[in-house]
């Protein structure tokens, strides 16, 4: 029990997804703050450790991982996966997102003036992931398949991948935030009691929109991100 609660919580996640349903039990954020232990998280929260750590045992030792090893997929074929189904998604839910959050505010914004709250933080954040995905699709991602095509590391745009990475990962951080805020002024994600159907689809899209960043993130801070730093790293060397 002691070396689980040793663990980096975004490492243990991206060997086994099942395990982030843990940390989401417990509130535990396992994509922008993945780089802590467990023991250190449950410290923040005051919560257990030994309760997380027996969860995480009862899902490690499920008898067949039919998740998705994202691990082991290539470079490439994991960006073109984060591009296509993650900012697919997050563009199409924005547009999904948006008549909802305005209608319930306009309509129950009177008497829940938190709404207005939320849709604030919700329209900062479609403004700021749609400039993070551009960023990723037209620099960051190519770099990183061009690397595994050419097997070199090189670009005119900036001097190492750990630059736009780093900006990238800010960005990441401040999303993060963002949602953490949107959760807690909608008691996460349940509506009140005078919610008309309109307000509770727009709670649970609000909702499905934070999972899929939480993946969206991890994905990239967990494992696309350290293993293109190897590679560059691996080449870099290699060709002096």
């Amino acid at each position: 029990m002691e070396s689980l609660a040793n663990n980096i919580i975004g490492e243990l996640v991206a060997e086994d997804y099942k395990t982030a349903a843990v940390f989401k039990k417990y509130g535990i954020d396992f994509c922008c703050q993945g780089n802590r232990t467990i023991q250190e998280a449950c410290e923040k929260k005051s919560i257990d450790s030994g309760e997380v750590i027996r969860d995480l045992e009862a899902v490690q030792t499920q008898s067949q991982n039919t998740d998705t090893d994202y691990k082991s997929w290539d470079l490439d074929r994991l960006a073109d996966h984060i591009q296509v189904k993650h900012h697919g998604y997050v563009e199409a839910a924005i547009g999904q997102l948006k008549p909802y959050v305005d209608k319930i505010c306009s309509v129950h914004g009177d008497r829940h003036p938190e709404l207005l709250e939320i849709q604030k933080e919700f329209y900062a954040s479609a403004g700021e992931l749609t400039s993070h995905m551009k960023k990723e699709e037209f620099i960051l991602f190519p770099y990183i398949k061009n690397m595994v095509k050419n097997n070199k590391a090189a670009s005119p745009q900036f001097e190492t991948v750990e630059n736009p990475i780093a900006a990238m990962m800010m960005e990441h951080d401040v999303e993060g935030e963002r949602f953490r805020k949107i959760a807690e002024l909608t008691d996460n994600y349940i509506p009140p009691q005078d919610a008309c159907n309109t307000y509770m689809v727009t709670f649970a899209l609000l909702k499905e929109f934070e999972e899929d960043l939480h993946l969206h993130i991890h994905l990239e801070n967990n494992i696309l991100f350290p293993k293109s730093l190897e590679m560059e790293k691996q080449l870099t060397a290699n060709s002096n």
